[in-house]
């Protein structure tokens, strides 16, 4: 059992400050993927990268070294050595030493990366992190530049020489030693770093990417005429040798400054196409940065695609009776390569596996849709084929789901009279959001999306039952129409329960972002924690996270205006500082709190809470904690007679509650 320290032991010398690169070698899986050495290498591969997006690079350069070092060597401007205007420093060294420093934050008309996939500031300074040595040569200003860096720390100061005549005129040449210590293997995946390399030859035409193995000497070079068609050709090809049900669907698109609503540049260039059987290809990427988990661009797609094939059926009256189109009908067969490009990308962790971007979806949806609607359109014939497919799909869906329903019709309760139910009887897809009020429920009943989502309103705070016989519970009305609602009977965690009687694949607890909905969220996880305890350990629990404030932000650079939404003070302190870096007055820009879900406009709560593609849900799970632990934490908390435990728990560690149990 852990003894608690005494006070002696907490003193002001306790309190540890990281200072520099500090934070990234004691917590290196925050800043980068520690399975290998490769993301921190893709940080310097898209530092060369952004210098070909802006057009001042031609050719990339990757080596892998026989002392396992890895060199990325480019032609583009190289990174200015003067002296910081502030720091009084090298702006080279401070790149490389300081996390929240670079060009990348300047997004202003002509800023050096408009439309950079940097975004937090810390890409190549994790690199020299945890890089046991660094070379740094730059080509600039008629000069030859080398810095040296060990561990993070500069070992060989800036040293500068005249250009030979034989040397080239610009460019950055960046080699560092991955320090294996920080990383499960020391190897660096060459199919992984193939695919990358390939991936960025494809979205910068004209640009020659190399990489060359000075071990074997073996050079492979990547340089694509044709862009993301050529790419999604090959790609196919080498996935499977499936038809494509209609020739490839390419286009481009990017606002002007004329376009209201989004920034000048901003768009995407995409190619789609629809193969009947075989194997689906699929990428996706947010100004050249790869997002292996997709995110809102390809939300944005599938819209625009959906929204589309849609409108030509309709219009030719193809649909058959008692079929309806979802989005996932058009979707399932869909391969495509999409490059978007966002003039601020908020990603999901700083390796930018997915884009969280709420405004991509828009952006995208908005310049796909009308050109396949022009297409399909200009060319009907193959306009039937691929509404062929999509209708063939939705029919094999709606057969899958019959089969479900049969299963499940025998001895079905009398639904509740305040459930908004949903229209689908797909399961694995319909989600039911459990209300706080009737005033929010009528929000969200107006924002749902009918098709798949359901709304329960529940009427003042839940009973705690954790203390409630199992007999006993349907005697609270609220309780008994969850119960009645989601279709499975209170039960506890070692018994047998027919799950093919379970109406919602996901079932979402939805307060408001205050201390009363948090207390209604614990009311609720004690209800699923002690009678339904396996919906939780099957995953179906989880938490709509609606936002506690909106900012109302003035148009800035390139950026239009803006409605951003923060969860907590948190978020909201993050959002004006950025918006402080932007350059923006403080006085230019309005906060409102929003007081509960009530004051939210249907649009509002469908756009922050109710839609998958932009929504943060939380889901429940018991994490690193078994059932036994959880159900003591449980007990401590809810129990009746527990106040006195209760009490001295919270005075301990009040402030480390959040996602403990």
């Amino acid at each position: 059992m852990a003894t608690k320290k005494s006070s002696a032991d907490y003193s002001e010398s306790s309190i540890r400050v990281l200072k520099g690169l500090e934070p990234v070698k004691q917590r290196p899986g925050m800043y980068t993927r520690t399975e290998n050495p490769l993301h921190i290498i893709q940080e310097v591969i898209d530092n060369a990268s952004d210098e070909a997006l802006g057009g001042y690079c031609k050719h990339i350069v990757v080596t892998l070294n026989t002392d396992g070092s890895v060199s990325v060597e480019d032609d583009g401007r190289g990174i200015p050595v003067g002296l910081h205007p502030e720091e009084k420093i090298p702006t080279v060294e401070i790149v490389f030493t300081r996390l929240h420093a670079g060009g990348k934050f300047d997004k202003s008309s002509g800023g050096a990366y408009a439309f950079s996939g940097g975004l937090h500031g810390v890409g190549v300074s994790v690199t020299n992190a945890l890089s046991t040595r660094l070379e740094i040569t730059v080509w600039r200003e008629s000069g030859v530049h080398t810095l040296t860096f060990s561990g993070g720390d500069v070992i060989e100061p800036l040293k500068s020489r005249a250009i030979a005549r034989d040397e080239k005129r610009s460019g950055t040449r960046v080699t560092a030693w991955p320090d294996p210590k920080y990383f499960d293997s020391s190897v660096i995946p060459q199919a992984e770093l193939q695919r990358l390399l390939r991936s960025k030859a494809v979205l910068l035409p004209g640009v020659k990417v190399t990489l060359v193995h000075a071990k074997s000497g073996e050079t492979q070079t990547w340089q694509y005429d044709q862009g993301l068609r050529g790419y999604l050709t090959e790609s196919l090809a080498q996935a499977s040798n499936a038809e494509t049900v209609i020739p490839l669907f390419e286009g481009e698109q990017y606002a002007n400054a004329d376009t209201e609503g989004f920034a000048e540049g901003e768009g995407a260039a995409w190619v789609v196409a629809w193969t009947e059987d075989g194997a689906v290809v699929r990428e996706s990427y947010v100004n050249l940065i790869p997002t292996s988990n997709g995110g809102t661009h390809e939300s944005g797609l599938r819209e625009g695609l959906f929204g589309a094939v849609k409108s030509f059926v309709e219009m030719h009256s193809l649909l058959p009776k008692g079929v309806k189109l979802l989005p996932e009908d058009v979707f399932a067969r869909v391969s495509f390569v999409l490059s978007a490009k966002v003039l601020d990308p908020q990603f999901q962790g700083q390796i930018k596996e997915r884009l969280n971007s709420r405004d991509a979806v828009r952006l995208v949806a908005t310049y796909t849709r009308p050109a396949l609607e022009l297409w399909l359109n200009q060319h009907v014939d193959y306009g039937k084929k691929l509404a062929e497919l999509v209708i063939k799909q939705a029919q094999s869906r709606l057969r899958s789901a019959q089969k479900v329903e049969k299963k499940k019709s025998s001895g079905v309760a009398v639904l509740p009279g305040k459930l908004t139910d949903c229209e689908s009887s797909d399961t694995s897809r319909n989600e039911i959001f459990l209300v706080e009020g009737d005033s929010a429920g009528g929000s969200a009943k107006m924002g749902r999306d009918k098709e798949f989502q359901a709304i329960l309103p529940l009427r003042g705070k839940v009973l705690n039952s954790w203390e409630t016989e199992r007999d006993r519970l349907f005697a609270n009305n609220e309780i008994h129409d969850i119960a009645v609602a989601i279709g499975i009977d209170p039960h506890g965690k070692n018994d047998t329960v027919d799950f093919s009687s379970l109406r919602y694949g996901r079932i979402c607890i939805l307060s408001d972002a205050d201390v009363d909905g948090s207390h209604i969220q614990v009311l609720l996880l004690t209800l699923f924690f002690k009678h339904f305890p396996q919906l939780i350990e099957r995953g179906h629990i989880c938490i709509a996270r609606p936002p506690l404030y909106r900012v109302d932000a003035p148009a800035r650079g390139k950026k239009p205006i803006q409605k951003i939404y923060a969860l907590d003070d948190g978020e909201l302190a993050a959002i004006e500082d950025k918006l402080r870096k932007d350059g923006v007055k403080e006085s230019a820009w309005a906060i409102s709190r929003f007081k509960g879900l009530g004051e939210m406009n249907a649009e509002q709560l469908w756009e922050t809470t109710m839609n998958p593609d932009t929504r943060r849900l939380l889901p429940v799970a018991l994490g690193e904690f078994d059932l036994d632990f959880s159900e003591a934490r449980f007990n401590m908390l809810m129990g009746k007679g527990e106040a006195a435990a209760r009490r001295t728990w919270i005075e301990e560690h009040g402030n480390e509650a959040e996602a403990d149990i």
